[in-house]
């Protein structure tokens, strides 16, 4: 079985529905589904899921494909991988199926990294490793974890990587770039070293950590790069998308230990920031992971400070996430070390919602034996609970308010009520909707064409026959791939198409724009005449201009007489 003979069963045997609605909520309408779009800042369910041509596509940022195009875009990885992961689901097993792997400006950046983990990972399981790999086991940390978080070791010698990437046609500026060196030495020395990726699992930097008793920094980080952008990055999320996928959640954290941590107890649903501020990017790509969110954070001011900024965020992209308290000034790893998986996956069980924290931390610097404080306070209480969509959890803290301060129920959800109401957002006007370009009767009529070709075969054998010639090299090129993948096929399904072209960027983002286009399903041989003759038409006009240019630049008058003539015949329609 060839390769698109293996992409067509496969996709064929699952349904684009059940794979899309297993990451994002979908809801049936007519005879397609719809949800929030992943792809951009989506609030209201833009994004159309096809179960009959077995595509997606959003209305509004123009994203579309099929079942593998999403899951590439949404989990970010390689065709390839995906093939093998949905070949797995349906029982057909993908080996030997070759890829053109696209390839980016920073290819070599990514080798040399790849080239330094394994450089690290060999130095520690070598004999120069042995100090710091009894440390890691001391810290408990096993040789499973080690390789799984490819833990390695960068030696005392302050040349050995640069050295030996260099011997490979690095230079030394690239080296000093990206942060593998300093001042044309090796940037880590005599230390632990922990990669980090990014969203699509490529290692793009290092923590390094001492190990020894020694006044140095306990870390070094990688400085920002070309390639390593850290607020553009969650540690561990390419690692954690099935595992969050699985529990329907995902535990946001601070540091990589301890995510590592946290991942020597079984919890493999975890991402960290890598510091505590949340950026849009970091934002995007929790959503995108769960839209139920825990949030461990440490338990020391400075975490829960970042706890209350984050929970807000969240909640304003419309996600209570939950959070835990960790007591004693503890982070994850320090938590888990002293008190065991047990307790830890007790405190998960009962995490807050983050409006309840929120709740219980106005408490703080409050004078309850002041009338204006505790004024204040109810006041400041009742405010946050305008933000919860859930009447019971309203009801039981209005309820609690009233007992432990000894006022009226009524008056406290009369105070609800108004602050509710006036806390309501104004309501939109249509004039500030998204104003969309306008496109020429020509474009229109070209996309239209090829939405058809993909959607009728009759229309690719009428495209022929009528020997179309499309004045844009874009267009002449997709529709030359849709009309030689038929051709080859005897069959054309845009689900299908989309596999066809995936190493084809160019072509591949122009089909997405026009399928993303609100065009009518059905479509008859007259409107088929009628567009062809616009495009001949634009054809015509394009050519008489590009004539009349030449004519201006022609000074023998033998030759003016010639484009003339030309000029005559094309507007009379003789040739």
């Amino acid at each position: 079985m060839d390769q698109n003979d293996l992409t067509t069963e496969i996709r064929n045997k699952v349904d684009i529905v059940d794979i899309i609605g297993e990451r994002i909520p979908l809801t049936a309408k007519g005879r397609n589904f719809f949800g929030v779009c992943p792809f951009h800042d989506d609030t209201n369910p833009s994004m159309s899921v096809s179960r009959d041509k077995q595509i997606y596509k959003c209305f509004s940022c123009g994203a579309s494909g099929n079942v593998y195009t999403f899951l590439m875009n949404y989990e970010h990885k390689e065709f390839k991988e995906v093939l093998r992961d949905l070949g797995k689901r349906v029982g057909i097993h993908v080996s030997g199926v070759k890829v053109n792997k696209a390839t980016t400006k920073y290819d070599s950046l990514y080798e040399a990294y790849r080239f330094a983990v394994k450089y690290y990972q060999n130095n520690l399981v070598s004999s120069y490793g042995k100090e710091a790999k009894e440390y890691l086991h001391y810290r408990g940390f096993s040789d499973a974890i080690i390789k799984e978080f490819q833990i390695g070791l960068s030696l005392l010698e302050r040349q050995d990587l640069t050295t030996l990437l260099t011997t490979k046609q690095y230079d030394l500026t690239t080296l000093n770039q990206i942060g593998l060196s300093i001042d044309d030495r090796d940037t880590y020395v005599d230390r632990i070293m922990f990669p980090l990726q990014d969203s699509y699992g490529r290692v793009v930097g290092f923590s390094g950590r001492i190990y020894k008793d020694i006044e140095q920094s306990k870390y070094i980080n990688t400085k920002e790069t070309v390639i390593f952008k850290k607020g553009d990055c969650l540690y561990h999320y390419h690692a954690a998308i099935d595992a969050a996928r699985i529990s329907k959640s995902i535990i946001v954290m601070e540091g990589f230990m301890d995510v590592i941590r946290a991942f020597t107890i079984g919890l493999k649903n975890t991402v960290a920031l890598m510091g505590t501020a949340l950026t849009t990017e970091q934002l995007r790509l929790i959503k995108r992971l769960s839209r139920n969110v825990v949030l461990c954070l440490d338990g020391d001011e400075a975490g829960r400070h970042a706890a209350l900024k984050i929970g807000q965020t969240l909640l304003d992209e419309g996600i209570e996430s939950k959070v835990i308290t960790l007591p004693n000034d503890d982070d994850p790893d320090s938590y888990i070390l002293k008190n065991g998986k047990e307790k830890f996956l007790e405190l998960i069980e009962n995490a807050i919602f983050y409006s309840d924290y929120k709740i219980a931390s106005l408490k703080e610097n409050i004078n309850f034996d002041s009338e204006e404080d505790l004024s204040s306070y109810i006041n400041r209480v009742i405010l946050e609970t305008t933000k919860i969509d859930d009447e019971i959890r309203v009801e039981i803290i209005l309820k609690k308010l009233a007992k432990d301060y000894n006022i009226g129920y009524n008056t406290l959800e009369k105070r609800f009520r108004d602050m509710k109401e006036n806390s309501k957002p104004a309501p939109k006007i249509d004039v500030e909707k998204k104003v969309v370009k306008r496109r020429n009767k020509y474009i229109l009529a070209m996309e239209q064409v090829i939405f058809h070709m993909l959607n009728h075969p009759w229309v690719i054998d009428l495209v022929e026959q009528e020997k179309m010639i499309f004045p844009s090299n874009e267009t002449r090129l997709l529709t030359n791939e849709i009309i030689y993948f038929y051709r080859k096929n005897r069959s054309i399904t845009i689900a299908d198409f989309y596999t066809y072209l995936q190493d084809k960027t160019d072509l591949l983002s122009y089909l997405e724009k026009i399928v993303s286009t609100n065009i009518l399903e059905d479509v008859t041989k007259e409107d088929l005449l009628a567009y062809f003759k616009v495009i001949k038409d634009y054809s015509k006009s394009q050519e008489i201009k590009r004539l009349e240019r030449l004519m201006k630049k022609e000074s023998d008058c033998l030759e003016q007489a010639k484009i003339v003539e030309q000029i005559r015949k094309l507007k009379l329609g003789e040739i």
